[in-house]
């Protein structure tokens, strides 16, 4: 199956950070170091807890669906459900349906799955533990794996639907449709995906003007400072459509940096030129905050680094784009013209 673009590009170097960082403990912190020049963490907090829909919805089962790796998949039973990733968990929950979970991915670090039983570490499946919770469906992605820990799962007769990751605002959407339906849950799913994009939509309208005209150049920096990974996010690394709503530039992509992700270079850097840098709250508290951020090379020598301007956004939302993206989408707004400039 094909990996999705953090996971996927990044997963044989960051398998040990992702792991020993905790990719998903429950806590969030936008690092030390800070100073009065600083800009970071201003809303992470918010992202503690998914604002389900007002009623639970009645599944309507059962339905067969379409599964992304080509299978038909027939869903009869709604009751224990296990989604697969941090994304997929804040659906299920934000669709209402939150009491019938019974596990989730080290990446649902919201309150209401605090408790639950972590089954995936990484994008790597646990099939015993899945199986232990006797679920009536399971919901994957492209990126879940391994392939023989899905194939046992199945084997064993569990439904199991597997759905497209989201790459940018235009998939939000389409990815809780999905979900729903799986679940029969069609309504809701219309309910919640007219509720987050009319949230999007409205923070989008409120960004405010700059006197320049020039929009804010910003770079994406995927840090794990424990396992020395630093790197620098390009047009695949799905900070783009994020940055590009905010009315920003997504730096390592008009710098010319078309895939994912590359290591961090005083040249990539120079060439990037950004404004602001964009990180994950735990990436930036692993290299020590801000000051350590701009001790890594070439970082103090951007426009971002001589004005310490850094965005940071917790971990277990800034990518996943679904029903909170909204409050992503806001964080960053917020902190990137915070000053008014």
């Amino acid at each position: 199956m094909r990996r999705s673009r953090l996971a996927g590009a990044l997963l044989s170097v960051l398998a040990l950070a992702l792991t020993a960082t905790g990719c998903g403990d429950g806590g969030s912190t936008s690092g030390s170091g800070s100073g009065p020049g600083d800009r970071t963490g201003a809303r992470a907090a918010t992202a503690d807890r998914v604002e389900p829909l007002a009623s639970v919805p009645a599944p309507r089962l059962p339905v067969t669906v379409d599964s992304a790796d080509g299978r038909r998949v027939t869903v009869t039973s709604a009751d224990r459900i296990v989604p697969l990733t941090g994304s997929l968990n804040e659906i299920v929950f934000t669709l209402g349906l939150g009491a019938k979970v019974v596990a989730r991915d080290i990446t649902a670090t919201f309150e209401q799955a605090a408790k639950l039983p972590v089954v995936t570490r990484a994008h790597d499946v646990s099939a015993e533990s899945v199986l232990s919770l006797k679920p009536t469906i399971v919901i994957a992605d492209t990126s879940t794996g391994p392939a023989e820990a899905i194939g046992q799962i199945r084997d064993a007769g569990i439904p199991l639907v597997v759905v497209e990751p989201a790459k940018s605002l235009g998939d939000v959407g389409k990815r809780i449709d999905t979900v729903a339906a799986a679940l029969g849950v069609k309504a809701a799913g219309t309910e919640l995906k007219a509720r987050t994009e009319r949230r999007i939509a409205a923070v989008r309208a409120d960004i405010p003007a700059r006197e320049s005209g020039a929009r804010p150049r910003v770079a994406f920096l995927y840090l794990r400072g424990s396992a020395s990974v630093y790197l620098l996010g390009g047009g695949d690394s799905g900070a783009s459509s994020l940055l590009e709503a905010a009315g920003a530039v997504d730096a390592g992509k008009e710098s010319g940096l078309r895939k994912d992700f590359t290591p961090i270079t005083s040249e990539a850097l120079a060439k990037a030129a950004p404004d602001a840098i964009l990180v994950m709250t735990k990436g930036l508290a692993s290299v020590g905050g801000t000051d350590g951020l701009v001790r890594i090379p070439g970082v103090a020598e951007t426009p971002a680094g001589m004005d310490r301007r850094v965005v940071s956004v917790d971990d277990g939302v800034l990518l996943n784009y679904g029903p909170r993206t909204d409050r992503v989408l806001r964080s960053i707004v917020d902190q990137l013209y915070g000053d008014g400039n």
